[in-house]
């Protein structure tokens, strides 16, 4: 299946089962009209597999080495695609960056197999309002000395992400007028 017929697929999953209309209250704080239930796509069969595949597509080049996100979001996308990327001869390994460090067990803010200094890494996340949240996640994997390469997510509410994650080479699967938002 070429990346175009990929994306399509995707797009349709994501205005059938992720968008759903009425007042709710976004991570950002933010009121809005709609809700983008990402995880409605990312943890279901085919919406994972998509996802995964077109970002396996779009990360093609970058030299990364590890993907991964903040939780919850990026976990199934970090999982999928590293699964996927061990058919293709270059493995990447998954990580999740926690909102805090647990006061238990490693007491780590990054779960996975360690990222080292230098490191090439893709972020990841489901839906992203202003970036906020990813960006503090970054933050945490550039205090190990790794190296944001890429950063996606697979809807983008077009709220300030896009100035924010730009030093991030951040680049969304979809905007909202792709979804006809």
């Amino acid at each position: 299946m070429d990346e175009q017929k990929l994306r399509e697929d995707l797009l349709e999953l994501i205005k059938a089962k992720a968008v759903i209309r009425g007042e709710r209250k976004l991570a950002s704080g933010k009121i809005s009209n709609y809700y983008i239930d990402g995880k409605q796509v990312t943890l279901s069969a085919q919406g994972l597999f998509l996802t995964a595949k077109v970002i396996l597509h779009m990360i093609h080049g970058t030299g990364a080495s590890a993907i991964g996100g903040p939780t919850l979001g990026a976990d199934p996308i970090a999982a999928a695609v590293s699964v996927l990327s061990s058919q293709s001869g270059n493995p990447l390994k998954a990580f999740i960056v926690r909102k805090e460090t647990k006061d238990h067990g490693m007491q780590r803010m990054i779960e996975g197999p360690a990222l080292e200094p230098g490191e090439k890494v893709i972020m990841v996340e489901d839906v992203i309002t202003t970036g906020g949240s990813v960006l503090k996640a970054i933050r945490e994997v550039e205090s190990l000395g790794a190296k944001v390469v890429k950063t996606l997510c697979l809807v983008d509410r077009d709220e300030g992400a896009t100035e924010t994650l730009a030093p991030y080479n951040y680049s969304p699967i979809f905007v909202l007028k792709d979804l006809g938002l």
